[in-house]
């Protein structure tokens, strides 16, 4: 099994205590799938998030993230805005084992605000929980994914792992990339 460890993206930054509402109101939990869901994602905090996010672009926020509900709507709205990552001071722990669940990876880094602004391009390696600024030059160190953890990303989530092992879907293809590690 094969995972993608680093992503290259446009940072868009966010305050302390984003919360799960903020990400997907909650007038829009009728809505299911994720490209849906990415169409509104982060509505409370930025208005103009959804409509200028770009595929691979990264969320950077503080303290807190995803606090709130227990509302896997969060996660996915960000996954169908197809951000890859989300990197914070830390997350609320509810939103960091739903983004998991889903397939979304998250990286706390302490020290990350201070480190990068808005709209600079970042470097996040899940594998070694390393966030560098590529204007500066400067990065900080989080705490990396463990390999059960990628395990789970790579599979899409728990609902991939469990069609895996039972033989519903095939475990991801490998692929010859630096930026992909085999578990």
């Amino acid at each position: 099994m094969t995972i993608r460890t680093r992503f290259r993206g446009r940072a868009w930054t966010f305050a302390d205590s984003i919360d799960t509402d903020m990400i997907v109101p909650g007038k829009y939990l009728t809505r299911l799938d994720p490209e849906s869901l990415g169409e509104i994602v982060l509505e409370g905090a930025r208005p103009e998030f959804a409509k200028e996010v770009e595929p691979g672009d990264i969320i950077v926020a503080g303290d807190n993230f995803g606090c709130g509900s227990s509302r896997e709507h969060a996660p996915l709205g960000i996954i169908g805005a197809k951000v890859p990552v989300v990197v914070a001071e830390n997350f609320a722990r509810i939103f960091y084992r739903n983004a998991i669940n889903v397939g979304l990876p998250v990286i706390e880094a302490p020290g990350v605000t201070e480190l990068v602004s808005d709209g600079d391009e970042i470097i996040v390696d899940i594998a070694t929980g390393t966030i560098e600024n590529i204007k500066t030059g400067r990065a900080v160190v989080g705490t990396p994914l463990p390999p059960n953890m990628q395990r789970i990303i790579a599979a899409g989530g728990l609902v991939g792992i469990v069609r895996q092992k039972l033989g519903l879907d095939p475990a991801p293809s490998e692929e010859e990339d630096a930026d992909v590690i085999e578990l």
